[in-house]
This record gives C-alpha cells, sequence and structure tokens, in this order.
C-alpha cells in the first residue's frame, strides 16, 4: 500500500523556520493533490496548504506568507518550507497524498503520513 514518511520537524524558536519533507512510496498508480495537516493538541485536525497535481496551491489563512507547499512529482515528494514560525505554528503535522494506491485495487482517496511534531517555542 502507500506510505508516506515525514522528515524535518523538530524544536525551533519564534521566528525561525523548518522545511519538512514527505515521500510517497508503494504501489502509487497516480498522485493528484498532496499536502499537510496539523493537530494542535486538543484541537481538530487543519488544513495548512494543499498542492495540485498542476502546482496550484492553497493555504490556510493563519501561514499565508509564511508557508510555502511545493512538489517534485518525479520524486513523489512533497515539501512545506516554514517561515517566521510562531508558537501558534506547534503542532503535529501530518503528511496528505490524494491517489489512487493500485495494490489496493485502484482504491482512491487519502492517505496519510504517522506524523512529525514541530515546536516553536518563544
Amino acid at each position: 500500500q502507500v506510505q508516506l514518511v515525514e522528515s524535518g520537524g523538530g524544536l525551533v524558536q519564534f521566528g525561525g523556520s523548518l522545511r519538512l519533507s514527505c515521500a510517497a512510496s508503494g504501489k502509487i498508480f497516480s498522485i493528484n493533490t498532496m499536502g499537510w495537516y496539523r493537530q494542535a493538541p486538543g484541537k481538530e485536525r487543519e488544513l495548512v496548504a494543499v498542492i495540485s497535481s498542476g502546482s496550484s496551491t492553497n493555504y490556510a489563512d493563519s501561514v499565508k506568507g509564511r508557508f510555502t507547499i511545493s512538489r517534485d512529482n518525479a520524486k513523489n515528494t512533497v515539501y512545506l518550507q516554514m517561515n517566521s514560525l510562531k508558537p501558534e505554528d506547534t503542532a503535529v503535522y501530518y503528511c496528505n497524498v490524494r491517489g489512487v494506491d493500485s495494490g489496493r485495487y485502484f482504491y482512491t482517496g487519502d492517505f496519510w503520513g504517522p506524523g512529525t511534531q514541530v515546536t516553536v517555542s518563544s
């Protein structure tokens, strides 16, 4: 099945930067959108940014101007460059891929990574 692995999370001080990466592997038939979600303690998971197969992007209002999402289709990888980080950005960040899994009888849907912790100190 499709598997996603995130990397790049960690502890950073206020105003700092981090770059998250997520690589998809497995029996991937196709990938449509790729994106990042986050979930802070006691809150629901929310969309951070998403990028389409045509490289159109959409961002949560809270991260516009600070975060940039990009993708490398040849590597089945999506990135999230996070600048000017705030304590409010502290959360577990999850990679999301919408695509088709040929190992699951061409199941189409969302695939999730295990998450990576991002902590921003003040």
